[in-house]
């Protein structure tokens, strides 16, 4: 079962602080038990990442999104009383519906275990 836990305009249009300075918004959040275990997707809008010149790869993304798992994901899972088994964490250049496949975006996905507070990166 799969549900939106969040899904604001206005928090959507606020530009979250990462270390790379590329502007990124959270687009929402989805609680997904279709995994057999409570998985918690953050997805944010991160319009500058991909492979072209000038753009924001994913060795500087992938610090972003751990940047984002600390400073945001392990809050709103106290706020929420969460207890997921994973949290993935994604950056895509443009809004695409979950579950659906847009060749012409650049998605960025990672995958962490909550941890004493702090996200462990998990290989997928």
């Amino acid at each position: 079962m799969l549900f939106s836990a969040f899904a604001s305009t206005a928090a959507a249009e606020a530009s979250l602080p990462v270390p790379s300075g590329q502007p990124v918004q959270l687009e929402n959040v989805l609680l997904d038990n279709n995994p057999g275990e409570l998985w918690v997707r953050f997805r944010f809008i991160a319009p500058r990442i991909g492979s072209t010149v000038g753009r924001i790869g994913y060795d500087v993304a992938a610090i972003d999104m751990n940047h984002l798992c600390q400073t945001l994901v392990i809050p709103y899972v106290a706020k929420h009383a969460l207890d997921p088994a994973r949290v993935i964490v994604s950056l895509s250049d443009r809004s695409v519906e979950f579950g659906r496949s847009d060749p012409e975006a650049t998605q960025f996905f990672e995958a962490y275990r909550l941890e004493n507070t702090r996200c462990i990166w998990e290989e997928f």
